[in-house]
Parts: structure tokens; C-alpha cells; sequence
């Protein structure tokens, strides 16, 4: 397995990570649990070591049982983990706001420990930007449990680069995960120049577009109300149908290849700069496989440039998220 350095943070990590929410949070019921666990360590036995999950996916579940598989490996994986969220007293799915005040990020650390079965996070992320509390506040915060040896690293999840900046003069990023794929390029404009130029990585979320760019997903489906999805934009079913001109190119590359649309899309995201880790997340074990296929894809630079030249031509239809949640992101 390749692995990959996130900007100048010193944080090395495999070249694929593992995205873990949709093992048991938002894309449909939670997943046998034993199944999963089975999963997590193939990822690992695969030369996969780095691992995402977040308090709020469940909420609570994901982080037990990332941290119930991974226990026996835990010296040769880096786990990552987010705080940001309100949740239901009662533990029911989803979360009631926004709070990133200090006493409530050590009340999320704590709790991260415990259940990732381990005596330090090794990348800790705010999930969302909070508008009520000064990122200063924030990075102080994680600097401090950094100092006391509960935390590593420090990074931010879909914020904007003034907010980056400011966070960064504080306590060093070593990340911003953001979601990044070919029909997800809003980073490009103003966020990857910069995070290039502080020494930033990214770890791009949603890099196969929640599913869709693996070509598995055709303008006629659709999305239970356990599934996220449904309340989506992009995949309402104009949308759907609109949208599979990009996976049509997808599989048009693809076959020149010798590759599946999903390894062009991952191929494509892991050419665009040595300092990115892409997650892209799965239930399954023959997806795992063909998402770590896409390490051996090459793309020349010819390929790279007709790839999104073409990509660039095709207007991706529908919002990512609804607008209320479109509003948490790039603060």
C-alpha cells in the first residue's frame, strides 16, 4: 500500500483511507455489527491505515465499533475522529445544533477515547464550523489536549479559508476534510491553493459522490427514508437522470483502461495532488478491493487533462445538500 503524507503535519497515512459512517449511520439501517468488524480488519490486513469516523454517526456507534475492530491493530492505524455536534439526550440519530464551545469538545474527546479504546485520537477534527464560537477558542482548545497527550493532530471539516487561516495561526493543521470529487470541485477554486500553501492536507469525503460516480447507481433509483440520500438534491430523479452523463464518461475511460468507473473517479482525486487522502466509505468487501484498485490506475497527464476538460463540460445538476445544511459548510 502507498501511503501519503498530509501536508508538512508529518502525519502518514495510507494513500486510500476507510470511511466508516455508512456502517451504521445514513446510508440505510446499521450494518451487522460482526460483519463490519470483519471489514475493518480486512481493510487493515489490505495495507489500509487510516480510518474515519465522527461522535455524531450513530451517534456513538461507529466510534464502538471502530474502536472494538481496530483494537488489536491500534499501533499500526491512524484513526480520525470529529466534534462539533449537539446530540439527542435520548441517542436518537442526528443532532439538535452546533456546539463547539471548549467544555463541550473535552466532554467529546473523553467520550472518543472511551469508545476507540485508546489513550489518544490521532487526528481530531471539528466537524462544522461553529459560528458561535471563535475558531480561536477552538484551536486553543485542541492545542491545549494536544499538550496533555489525548490528541495529535488537529483539522477542520468544510470550512472556508479565512476560517482555516485563523485556526492554522493558532494550533497547526495538519488536515481539512472537505468533500472533493469530479462532481464535487468547489475546493479547487479558493481552499486547495491554500491549504497547498500552509501545508494543509485534505482528506476528500465523498470522493465516488455518495455512491454515484461508481456507475451503480442508475436515474431510476431510489432512497429509503433511512437512506440520507433521499433528502438530497443531486439525487432527486431529474437529477439522477441528468447526472449520468459524468458517469458515462467515467465508464468510457474506464474502459480504455481496464478499470471501473469508480477506480477512474479515484484515480482522478489521487492524481490531483500527493498530499491528499481520499475516504471513500463501503459496507462491502468486493468494493473495498476495487477501491483499493485504484491505487494501480494510471493516469498520465494527458489523461488528466481530457479526464477533466470533459469532467468540466458536463453541469453536474442538483445541490449537494439541502439549504440548511449547505449553510454549515464553508464558514
Amino acid at each position: 500500500m502507498q501511503t501519503r503524507k498530509l501536508g508538512t503535519s508529518g502525519l502518514e497515512v495510507s494513500a486510500l483511507g476507510l470511511g466508516c459512517m455508512g456502517m451504521s449511520f445514513s446510508y440505510g439501517p446499521p450494518k451487522d455489527k460482526q460483519e463490519m468488524i470483519g471489514l475493518l480488519r480486512a481493510a487493515v490486513e489490505r495495507g489500509i491505515t487510516f480510518f474515519d469516523t465522527a461522535e455524531v454517526y450513530g451517534p456513538y456507534t461507529n466510534e464502538e465499533l471502530v474502536g472494538e475492530a481496530l483494537e488489536p491493530f491500534r499501533g499500526r492505524v491512524v484513526i480520525a475522529t470529529k466534534f462539533g455536534f449537539n446530540l439527542h439526550p435520548d441517542g436518537k440519530p442526528g443532532w439538535t445544533g452546533l456546539n463547539s464551545r471548549p467544555e463541550r469538545i473535552r466532554q467529546a474527546v473523553e467520550g472518543s477515547l472511551k469508545r476507540l479504546r485508546t489513550g489518544v485520537i490521532d487526528l481530531l477534527y471539528q466537524h462544522r464550523v461553529d459560528p458561535e464560537v471563535p475558531i480561536e477558542d477552538v484551536a486553543g482548545t485542541v492545542k491545549d489536549l494536544i499538550r496533555e497527550g489525548k490528541v495529535k493532530h488537529f483539522g477542520l471539516s468544510e470550512a472556508g479559508v479565512g476560517t482555516i487561516r485563523r485556526a492554522h495561526a493558532v494550533q497547526p493543521l495538519a488536515a481539512l476534510q472537505n468533500e472533493y470529487s469530479l462532481w464535487t470541485r468547489t475546493p479547487e477554486k479558493e481552499v486547495i491553493p491554500t491549504l497547498e500553501e500552509l501545508g494543509i492536507g485534505l482528506v476528500p469525503y465523498s470522493p465516488l459522490g455518495k455512491g454515484f460516480l461508481t456507475g451503480k447507481i442508475d436515474e431510476n433509483a431510489r432512497f429509503d427514508t433511512t437512506d440520507f440520500r433521499h433528502i438530497l438534491p443531486r439525487f432527486a430523479p431529474e437529477a439522477l437522470k441528468a447526472n449520468q452523463a459524468l458517469v458515462r464518461l467515467l465508464a468510457a475511460i474506464g474502459e480504455k483502461k481496464g478499470a471501473t468507473p469508480a477506480q477512474i473517479a479515484l484515480a482522478w482525486v489521487l492524481a490531483r495532488k500527493p498530499w491528499m487522502a481520499p475516504i471513500p466509505g463501503t459496507t462491502k468487501l468486493a468494493r473495498l478491493e476495487e477501491n483499493i484498485g485504484s491505487l494501480a490506475v494510471e493516469l498520465a497527464p494527458d489523461d488528466l487533462r481530457d479526464i477533466t476538460s470533459a469532467a468540466s463540460a458536463i453541469k453536474v445538476e442538483g445541490a449537494r445538500y439541502p439549504e440548511h445544511i449547505e449553510k454549515m459548510t464553508g464558514i
